[in-house]
């Protein structure tokens, strides 16, 4: 292997520096058309020419050390780019035959890997903008300062906070039944349940949610209106975000970057509580998913991370324009098998491609 590199770098070597060559041959033949032949130019010319030795020997440099990456590497990472541009190929398809506006951003939580399609375009977030409030919520606990809304702090349920599409908010008893916040979060994400969510806004406060995503760099991310309230969304107040952005939102928590290990792994616990949604439609039951569905009319969203054995994965597909709202559910469904597939065989994978399952018993 080592012979090899060192073959390759002398073959490198060798056309470089004949470049080289006919580039200063020329550069001297452009000085010698312009016929002044002064002092200054000939400095110039000496300054161009080592400009020139100067970058082709960069050049060797960056081919050299291409040139040691271990051969197997190599070879799976090519593997693994002809996997991606298959995934990019059924996804396009996907997009193709949409009646509508469709944004995806896909991340490798192993190696970092993306695929991106109107990836920076603002979509309505629906419901998938309470990932947002669950965020501040556990930071705000996390904190356990004075003034910081608690997982355990306790609220009574009043007639006031009822809006419609509150399934478990709705049946509770206002004046007598106490809550905690995380039992509003566990509403919030399990049923998405509207009354709870607008309680924790109220509780974590809509500037600090604002805050917490300008603080990680998403402009785009943007609370601006409790569930239900219609009048603000009729003058443009609509609760947004970009799939980029919430990917790597969900890529930020999952890396410690806004949460302690603890607080981590709970605020995923919580996110992963069973709910109706379209990334986990046509998975396996056994998949863990931490994720949050949207709906309105002519929009479906889904956000969230897929606990895919070996190489979890974050997926943010978002709709607008829909003619149709169960295309869209399907074409997010359709996006999300398609990523499962090619992250299950990732993660089972030898380097060399052989996918190895628990009952397979070959040689």
């Amino acid at each position: 292997m080592l012979i090899s590199c060192h073959i390759r770098f002398a073959t490198y070597w060798f056309r470089l520096t004949r470049i080289a060559d006919l580039a200063i041959q020329l550069h001297r033949l452009y000085l010698a058309l312009r016929g002044d032949g002064s002092l200054m130019q000939d400095s110039y010319e000496k300054g161009n020419v080592m400009f020139i030795r100067v970058i082709c020997v960069s050049l060797v440099a960056v081919c050299a050390s291409a040139q040691t990456v271990p051969q197997a590497q190599q070879d799976r990472n090519d593997k693994q780019f002809v996997l991606w541009q298959k995934l990019a190929s059924r996804i396009n398809d996907i997009d193709r035959n949409l009646d509508g506006v469709l944004g995806v951003a896909i991340l490798d939580l192993t190696d970092g890997h993306t695929f991106l399609l109107h990836a920076d375009d603002v979509f309505a977030q629906a419901s998938s903008i309470k990932i947002t409030v669950l965020a501040e919520l556990y930071r705000q606990a996390q904190e356990s300062g004075a003034g910081k809304a608690k997982l355990t702090d306790l609220y009574t349920v009043q007639n006031s906070d009822l809006v419609p599409d509150s399934d478990i908010m709705g049946g509770l008893t206002p004046g007598v039944t106490r809550v905690t916040n995380r039992d509003l979060a566990t509403m919030m994400v399990a049923v998405s349940d509207n009354s709870a969510t607008n309680v924790l806004i109220d509780r974590v406060g809509m500037p600090n949610v604002n805050a917490l995503m300008a603080s990680l760099g998403l402009m785009h991310t943007l609370l601006r209106r409790k569930m239900m309230d219609i009048q603000a969304a009729n003058q443009g107040r609509e609760n947004v975000s970009t799939p980029r952005e919430m990917m790597i939102l969900l890529d930020d928590i999952y890396h410690g970057k806004v949460l302690n290990k603890d607080m981590t792994e709970d605020f995923f616990k919580m996110l992963s509580t069973h709910k109706e949604s379209f990334l986990p439609r046509l998975l396996p039951d056994s998949v863990r998913i931490a994720n949050k569905p949207g709906e309105l009319e002519g929009v479906r969203n889904d956000s969230g991370i897929v606990f895919a054995t070996n190489r979890p994965y974050v997926i943010c597909a978002m709709t607008g324009y829909l003619k149709n709202e169960r295309d869209g559910e399907a074409a997010i469904s359709g996006i999300s098998l398609a990523a499962y597939e090619m992250f299950d065989r990732l993660g089972r994978a030898s380097e060399y491609g052989r996918v190895v399952s628990p009952n397979n018993s070959k040689p």
